[in-house]
């Protein structure tokens, strides 16, 4: 008994002698007073990005939050996000990765959670030049305006069911349609779905592994913040081995697949074909191979689905900005024909929408946390090496020195002040900046306009029956993406000649 004592006070001690040693050697930035071993867990509240920006309001826009004994700085402002993704990028370019995304990426063997070096840049050059071309972007259109057109025919044929008249639906399940078909076609050539909305075998294994990755990046590891306490738990080991097993198995199967067609048909346009054809050019492990298109699975599924049932949760809430969008649809589109991505241009209202919900709504808020690779300097603070760094991009477009009326819906105000969302304007990033910046950032808004377009062209959309506009719970989920806590009901009611609603169907390119 006394030497477990002795054991746990000299723990005690080193730990408060490795504080003391940082904090005099080091000037860090204030923050929350942190307790030996947990240091802020305590009290972070669930819903991280809006704790950390009430506090942002006490401690200031550069702050200290202690997640065990690990030092975790929170930018909450555009000049300091800057310093971070502009001027001390290379410094700041490596990955943070947990036990989770340490599993789901090999060691950081992908591009998402490869730290910054020959693999990351070399992988990084792949994806510019051969899979985030503007001529693929092209060639997979006909995919996503096909998968766009199937989710109306959908909902057009719930909403003038007579048994559903006037009742709501659950928008999600239409976006989520469009999002999981979208990019299984675009990742593995394959529509797991048929025409009446049944999945077939392997499209269910998919889904169970996509499900079930999501409800382990909702996970909070005990062991994760406070790693000696990890021998307690061998459970959490053990989910992310069985996970990563079942994942491996699915993707190798279509890779075999893939391969075998490409032997008697060639390769085509989507990503497993471009990578397996790219796999000696560029030396890429298999691990690298399936890194990558999970990395294009997770970055492209949940993402586009929230932006869009964000952006319909705020139009719904917002009549008089969606009755605006759909005069500008029916001005440029008429009531003859049916929108296409070649329209964008000639629709700036839509794509004000589109920008403003990824303002209020960033899919991924904090960003996904990066980690100092050398001593550096922000705002006037030291970042310690192997420090971990997150932008509030939530904080940083509802900042009010910087945005009128910030909390308000308010489109128009990208057509007065043309703000820049791919990574050139601080004001504004959801999809990050710098060297860290998303390759796929042009897809998803494609994507995201088109879904709005169409579904504002074709309906218009009502709360339920009994709720009102104001009255929709704006509220998210805890954890790395926002889910909304609830998700948004919706009355759809059509706005076109019945033969617009007919889906056309594309075969995988």
């Amino acid at each position: 008994m006394g030497m477990l004592l002795l054991s746990i006070s000299l723990i005690i001690f080193i730990f408060l002698a490795y504080k003391l040693y940082q904090r005099l050697r080091f000037k860090l930035p204030p923050g929350p007073r942190p307790l030996p071993f947990v240091g802020n867990l305590y009290s972070i509240k669930p819903v991280k990005f809006r704790c950390f920006a009430e506090w942002a309001q006490v401690y200031g826009p550069i702050m200290s939050v202690w997640f065990g004994s690990t030092l975790n700085v929170v930018i909450s402002n555009s000049e300091l996000a800057k310093e971070v993704l502009k001027e001390n990028d290379q410094q700041l370019a490596d990955r943070h990765r947990n036990r989770s995304s340490n599993s789901f990426s090999r060691g950081g063997k992908d591009l998402i959670w490869a730290d910054y070096g020959p693999h990351y840049v070399k992988v990084r050059k792949l994806c510019n030049l051969e899979l985030f071309t503007p001529k693929r972007l092209e060639a997979l259109r006909p995919i996503r305006e096909d998968e766009v057109t199937a989710m109306v025919d959908s909902i057009y044929k719930d909403c003038s069911n007579p048994d559903h008249y006037g009742k709501s639906l659950l928008v999600k399940n239409y976006i989520g349609a469009v999002a999981f078909n979208n990019i299984t076609r675009l990742v593995f050539g394959k529509r797991f779905m048929n025409s009446g909305g049944v999945m077939d075998e392997q499209g269910q294994e998919f889904r169970g592994i996509v499900a079930n990755g999501v409800k382990i990046g909702g996970l909070r590891f005990v062991g994760e913040d406070i790693p000696w306490l990890r021998w307690m738990f061998p459970q959490e080991e053990e989910i992310l081995v069985k996970h990563e097993a079942r994942r491996e198995r699915l993707t190798r199967a279509i890779m075999e697949e893939h391969a075998l067609a490409r032997k008697t048909a060639g390769a085509k346009q989507h990503f497993v074909d471009a990578l397996l054809t790219l796999q000696q050019e560029y030396d890429l492990s298999d691990d690298t191979v399936i890194g990558l298109l999970w990395d294009m699975i997770t970055a492209g599924m949940d993402t586009t689905s929230i932006s869009v049932e964000w952006a319909m949760a705020e139009l719904i809430k917002n009549p008089r900005v969606q009755q605006k969008a759909q005069e500008e649809l029916d001005r440029v589109i008429g009531c003859e024909r049916i929108m296409a991505e070649t329209d964008f241009s000639n629709l700036p209202y839509l794509q004000c929408v589109a920008k403003e919900a990824l303002r209020l709504h960033p899919p991924t808020p904090l960003m996904l946390p990066h980690k100092a690779n050398s001593n550096v300097k922000v705002g006037g603070y030291d970042i310690p090496k192997g420090s971990i760094v997150h932008v509030n991009v939530w904080a940083i477009a509802r900042d009010p020195a910087t945005w009128k009326d910030p909390h308000e819906f308010r489109p128009e105000r990208f057509l007065e002040d043309d703000v820049d969302m791919k990574g050139h304007d601080y004001r504004l990033l959801p999809f990050g900046a710098g060297r860290r910046i998303c390759p796929g950032a042009q897809i998803a808004i494609n994507l995201i306009t088109s879904m709005l377009g169409h579904l504002l062209h074709h309906f218009s959309w009502a709360p339920p029956e009994g709720v009102k506009p104001e009255e929709i719970d704006m509220s998210e989920n805890p954890g790395l993406v926002t889910f909304m806590k609830n998700p948004v009901q919706a009355v759809a009611k059509p706005r076109l000649p019945s033969h617009l609603y007919k889906r056309v169907a594309v075969g995988a390119v």
